[in-house]
């Protein structure tokens, strides 16, 4: 991976002076030691197939009724974060010690579980949850199962002046370690206290119930710069609501507090949030009860014991002693097992597929083990619902943070069918290593049972309709940055920005916008942004190096910016022709792959989904006010991109 991003990426020599100057801020401290082993336990030795798929279990509302009319006016939950054991290698391998979600799910008991229980939602009927954050007590808080890496910005509880960075002498410690700033006579253990938040992933949500970065709390009551919430009565808690007036969806809900929320989520913390319609007329004639299935997809690594092996030792560790670029599991993981079988009656079923891995793409198709072939199966939904038509394909390629909602038809398939979920996405995507055939190289088995057949439902041809969205404000060209070190990157910036610096992004509430996004990087970056369901445009090449002399030339070398960056236009550096998205993006979307060496439009509406046609700059069409709170933000999806930088807030104005 060095290697690769060392001769890519020219912006690594545009930037030689602040490197220069990184250089003799570090060179004059010694390295910690050389790595230690990686994973101990090998992927090979790990039976697969062997776990029978867990289905997460659905969180039960207390519903709350109007007394006098008894119609229905929340739902509300109490969820509890916590730390326990879960089978996730198969048997006899050790138990896994994670951390997941859990409260009162259908039939009464108290669950908690890696992924979370699943929220079954109504669209119209809010829903209010207390968030509780139960890794540890006040008094016994517990510590990060993974090194935090308190040279990047992030949640830091200790510190007293919160939402500021606070400096460390090196050498830094091997992990884990106490850091020291003799200057001001100061040490932290960063492992504990834990601080989390919960985001509502594509949800249209007050900015008080987005579950931003600096609205972490932790066990002892500590709080966030940006802590907002309805007032809770435990110090360990924060409420939020959720309106659910958007189109029916599957959502998910994942920690994402501020530079560690890679390692949170590796932990365990993330869960499905399906939004359901009364009057969704389409969902009739869908699989739906048992034979509608979420798959959460993540890669992780194991040790002997049982326990995950995540990265103590950072790419560069006079930078960053812990943090690397991405991480990548050589296992794979679906709904909190490895290497699952699901048993399936020859007839269709639904799958809501979930990328929630921090880093690794999916390329997925299904292949019968026997005899090579390809099942087809259609996509019927994306991030924020429908498609405008099913769209029948033998893979689809899915990235960090997005979903997808396929139909699979098995009745055709005999008895004693067994189909391999494959997956061929290299690792960076796109131009990493390849996967392994026998071990990331395969996600689940599904195994057909000697069940009656049933004739598949025809799906209708036209699935939903989306307003043309025609821009009435300015366009926004914003361009992705890799900031090199000697070693590799030691900061990924959003338009050469870094998250503390002055918003820069303030679009006006009831505005449409195109967000021209250039990304003359090695990745493939998902880029998601809070609050909005957007559509894709198009893609295009350009002249990477000639665009970044010219942007350079603009902004200078010195990153991250200390001042506003200056656009620069990429028309006059475009190649080739635009490429009209894929017909499985043409739907809301909230998360976008955006390739390496291209530009990819997006046309945001700063309004909800069910808006009218036509929406005006300074009108708000949302039930609830965006412009208050302390705001939304856009980041990358990579979630170890996202905890070093590569983040920004945004701020709808009236």
């Amino acid at each position: 991976m060095k290697n690769r991003r060392m001769i890519s990426l020219t912006i690594g020599t545009l930037l030689a002076l602040s490197i220069l100057m990184l250089s003799a801020f570090t060179s004059s401290y010694a390295v910690p030691p050389a790595p230690p082993a990686g994973p101990t336990l090998n992927p090979a030795t790990i039976p697969q197939f062997v776990n029978q798929l867990v289905i997460p279990p659905v969180y039960q509302p207390t519903v709350i009724t109007d007394p006098i009319t008894v119609q229905v006016i929340r739902h509300e939950y109490t969820v509890t974060a916590s730390q326990f054991t879960q089978q996730i290698l198969p048997a006899p391998l050790p138990a896994t010690t994670v951390w997941g979600y859990g409260g009162i799910v259908a039939g009464g008991a108290t669950v908690s579980n890696a992924p979370g229980p699943t929220f079954e939602a109504i669209r119209g009927i809010p829903v209010r949850v207390k968030w509780v954050n139960g890794l540890g007590t006040a008094s016994a808080p517990l510590s990060h199962l993974f090194a935090v890496d308190p040279t990047l910005h992030w949640a830091d509880p200790t510190n007293p002046n919160v939402g500021t960075m606070r400096m460390w002498d090196q050498p830094y410690p091997v992990y884990p370690g106490i850091f020291t700033n003799a200057a001001t006579s100061t040490t932290l253990n960063a492992q504990t206290p834990v601080p989390i938040v919960m985001h509502l992933h594509g949800a249209e949500v007050p900015s008080s119930s987005d579950g931003g970065p600096e609205q972490w709390f932790t066990p002892n009551g500590l709080r966030g710069n940006d802590y907002r919430s309805l007032t809770p009565t435990d110090v360990n808690a924060a409420i939020y609501e959720y309106p659910n007036t958007q189109l029916p969806t599957t959502l998910w809900y994942h920690d994402h507090a501020l530079g560690i929320t890679r390692i949170n989520v590796m932990s365990g913390l993330a869960g499905f949030y399906l939004l359901r319609d009364p009057a969704d007329m389409v969902a009739a004639s869908l699989p739906s009860g048992a034979y509608e299935i979420p798959l959460a997809i993540q890669d992780r690594s194991f040790n002997i014991d049982g326990s995950l092996w995540f990265p103590t030792v950072g790419l560069d560790p006079a930078v960053h002693p812990y943090w690397q670029p991405e991480f990548f599991g050589n296992t794979i993981m679906v709904n909190g097992g490895v290497w699952p079988n699901l048993n399936v009656e020859p007839r269709q079923y639904r799958f809501r597929l979930l990328d929630g891995s921090n880093a690794r793409f999916y390329k997925l198709s299904l292949i019968d083990k026997a005899t090579g072939t390809f099942l087809p199966f259609t996509q019927i939904g994306g991030d924020g619902g429908y498609l405008l038509a099913p769209v029948t394909m033998t893979s689809l390629t899915i990235a960090p943070g997005e979903r997808a909602d396929i139909i699979v038809d098995f009745s055709a398939l005999p008895a004693g069918t067994k189909l391999i979920m494959r997956n061929t996405a290299k690792a960076p995507f796109p131009g990493g290593a390849p996967v392994d055939a026998k071990t990331t190289g395969r996600v689940m088995q599904f195994t057909v049972t000697n069940a009656p057949a049933v004739a598949p439902t025809p799906l209708p041809a036209t699935l939903t309709t989306m307003p043309v969205l025609t821009p009435n404000a300015a366009a926004r060209t914003l361009t992705l940055i890799e900031v090199m070190g000697a070693l590799g990157p030691t900061s990924i910036l959003l338009d050469g920005q870094a998250w503390m610096s002055t918003t820069s992004e303030l679009p006006r509430v009831g505005s449409t916008e195109d967000w021209i996004i250039v990304n003359p990087t090695a990745d493939t970056h998902p880029i998601h942004l809070h609050l909005v369901q957007f559509e894709v445009i198009s893609r295009q090449t350009f002249q990477v190096s000639k665009y970044m002399k010219a942007w350079t030339a603009a902004n200078g070398m010195m990153l991250p910016l200390m001042r506003p960056t200056v656009p620069v236009a990429v028309t006059p550096y475009l190649t080739g022709k635009a490429q009209a998205p894929a017909a499985n993006e043409l739907g809301w979307k909230d998360t976008v792959q955006v390739p390496s060496g291209s530009v990819t439009i997006i046309r945001v509406r700063f309004a909800p989904q069910n808006a009218p046609l036509t929406t005006t700059p300074g009108t708000n069409a949302y039930p609830f006010d965006p412009t208050a709170g302390p705001g939304y933000v856009w980041h990358c999806h990579i979630l170890d991109h996202e905890d070093n930088e590569m983040m920004r807030p945004y701020s709808v104005q009236p």
